[in-house]
C-alpha cells in the first residue's frame, strides 16, 4: 500500500532543494557558439525534436508556450548555418492513425496531416530542405528509424545542441539518449548542449484538468524538474547560444 503523503509536510521538507534548484535555474550562464567547436563548426551538429505544427499551432496537443520556442530556435538554426554547421536533424512526429501512444495522449500529428508538418519558420530558412527530418512514433527519436545511423554517420560531430519540445517529454527523452550513448560507448569529449530559451513544455492547471478528466501538468515546475535532471546527468544546460 502506498505510504501516505501529507502535502504540506512534502513542501516543507522538500523547500531546501527547490529553493536551490530554483536559484540554479535562475542563474544559469549563456554560452558564446565558438565556445561549442575547436576551431571547426563542423564538429558541432544540432537536433530539434518536434518543432511542428502539432505541438505549436494547431491540434489537441498544439500550446502557444511552446510557439515561443520557435523564434529562438530558428534564430539559432541561421546563427549555426552562418557559422558553418551543416547537420541539422529533425526527428518529429509523423503518427499512424492508430498509434498506441495514443492511449496516452489524444490522437495527434498524424502522419499526412498538417499537424505532423515543420512549423512555417523552419521551412522559411533558405537551408530547410538540407535539414534531415526523421520520422518518430514515440517520444524516444533515439528508437526512430534512421536516428542512430544519421548520427553514427557523423564521428566528427563533438557537441550536440538538443533544442525542442517538450521539456519532460521528447526533449528529455532526446537530450539523456545522447549523454547516455556516449557513455555507455565511452565516448569522452562528446557534449550535450542545451540551450533553455530553445526547450519549453505546456501547462495544463489542475482545475482545468478536473473539469476536462484528463491529467494536469505544471508547466513551470516540470520544465525546471526536468532541467536539473538532465543537468545532473551530464547535460549542459545553459540560459542560451550566443553569437
Amino acid at each position: 500500500m502506498p505510504v501516505a503523503m501529507n502535502s504540506q509536510k512534502f513542501i516543507d521538507q522538500s523547500r531546501p532543494f527547490i529553493d536551490w534548484m530554483v536559484d540554479w535555474y535562475a542563474n544559469l550562464k549563456s554560452v558564446a557558439f565558438e565556445s561549442l567547436h575547436e576551431h571547426d563548426p563542423r564538429s558541432v551538429g544540432i537536433i530539434s525534436v518536434d518543432v511542428i505544427e502539432g505541438f505549436c499551432t494547431v491540434g489537441p496537443l498544439s500550446s502557444p508556450r511552446v510557439n515561443q520556442i520557435v523564434e529562438p530556435i530558428t534564430r539559432l538554426f541561421q546563427l549555426a548555418w552562418d557559422r558553418g554547421v551543416r547537420d541539422i536533424a529533425l526527428p518529429q512526429d509523423t503518427h499512424p492513425a492508430d498509434a498506441v501512444e495514443f492511449a496516452n495522449y489524444a490522437p495527434h500529428c498524424v502522419s499526412g496531416t498538417a499537424e505532423s508538418n515543420s512549423v512555417a519558420a523552419f521551412k522559411a530558412l533558405s537551408f530547410y530542405d538540407q535539414m534531415t527530418v526523421i520520422p518518430k512514433n514515440s517520444i524516444n527519436s533515439g528508437l526512430a528509424p534512421g536516428f542512430r545511423q544519421w548520427v553514427e554517420a557523423r564521428p566528427q560531430i563533438r557537441t550536440w545542441i538538443v533544442v525542442g519540445d517538450c521539456t519532460d517529454l521528447c526533449t528529455h527523452q532526446l537530450a539523456m539518449h545522447m549523454r547516455l550513448w556516449a557513455n555507455q560507448h565511452q565516448q569522452r569529449g562528446i557534449r550535450v548542449v542545451l540551450p533553455v530559451n530553445t526547450v519549453d513544455t505546456y501547462d495544463m492547471p489542475v482545475a482545468t484538468a478536473q473539469q476536462l478528466g484528463i491529467t494536469p501538468h505544471d508547466a513551470d515546475f516540470l520544465h525546471v524538474v526536468f532541467l536539473y535532471n538532465m543537468m545532473l546527468n551530464g547535460v549542459e544546460v545553459v540560459r542560451e547560444i550566443t553569437p
